[in-house]
């Protein structure tokens, strides 16, 4: 078995931006089109992405950063919402001083992602969109059968394990489980005219088992001029081996972050 891979950041701190205090790391290189990595809802940079980063740091810039309210970023007197998101994550470069990078998010850092290539398209060189959708017909019923019981009760235990090793706050745990979960229960369908707006090389990533219906992955890839498609095996984050899915010891992350690399990579 493989050593599992690691990065330390080059640099971390917090950046002001629109009324928040926000996360943010850079790994790898100091130079290059960074690669940012918006992670899923109720989670941490490692929830998500723990098991990739250190492979995409081995040879880019990589940008990691946590959405308004999760884990080491403050929170603000407003909802939690793709858009506003997606504003903060523009500002953070722009206080980076990034003209350009790619953008790869996994499930609701998907949505956000694709709000950046709509708001702020000039900021998007490529885009990877995982385990998400565009309207509510593309997720799976039980997706939003588990949103209406949604209950901090019923939160996953290695997600409030994930922010308090990086937060010990519970009230501020709470708060930002409540405001994930009312973004999912009012969700509302993106504008086939808005995605096909979308001009960055964009990649569709699923798993065959994901949240996301398959035909969804597949009528996306119709929207967004020239867009490819990946379907892994599994559920939804285990290509990535995203905390909550899978800890078992597999090649998917390392397989998965070198396909990413692939497209990201290419002409």
């Amino acid at each position: 078995m493989s050593k599992r891979l690691e990065s330390k950041p080059l640099e971390s701190g917090h950046a002001s931006v629109n009324g928040i205090a926000m996360y943010y790391e850079v790994h790898g290189h100091h130079e290059g089109v960074p690669l940012v990595l918006l992670h899923g809802g109720g989670s941490t940079i490692e929830v998500t992405f723990g098991r990739v980063l250190p492979v995409f740091a081995t040879n880019r810039r990589v940008i990691a950063l946590e959405e308004q309210a999760h884990g080491r970023t403050t929170d603000r007197d407003a909802p939690v919402a793709f858009e506003s998101s997606a504003d903060d994550v523009a500002a953070l470069l722009r206080h980076l001083k990034v003209d350009q990078a790619d953008i790869f998010g996994f499930s609701n850092g998907a949505s956000v992602a694709l709000q950046v290539a709509i708001r702020h398209p000039d900021l998007v060189r490529r885009m990877v969109f995982a385990s998400s959708m565009t309207k509510r017909a593309g997720a799976q019923p039980q997706l939003w059968e588990f949103m209406k019981r949604a209950d901090f009760s019923n939160m996953p235990q290695p997600l409030k394990d994930a922010f308090l090793r990086v937060n010990p706050n519970v009230q501020q745990l709470k708060t930002m489980h409540d405001k994930d979960v009312a973004r999912m229960q009012s969700f509302k369908d993106v504008p086939d005219d808005s995605v096909r707006s979308v001009r960055a090389p964009t990649l569709i990533v699923l798993g065959d088992q994901d949240i996301v219906k398959p035909e969804h992955a597949v009528e996306l890839t119709r929207l967004i001029s020239g867009a490819r498609l990946l379907v892994l095996p599994g559920g939804h984050g285990d290509y990535l081996g995203e905390a909550v899915m899978t800890q078992k010891h597999t090649r998917y992350p390392e397989l998965t972050a070198r396909l990413i690399d692939e497209f990201l990579d290419s002409e």
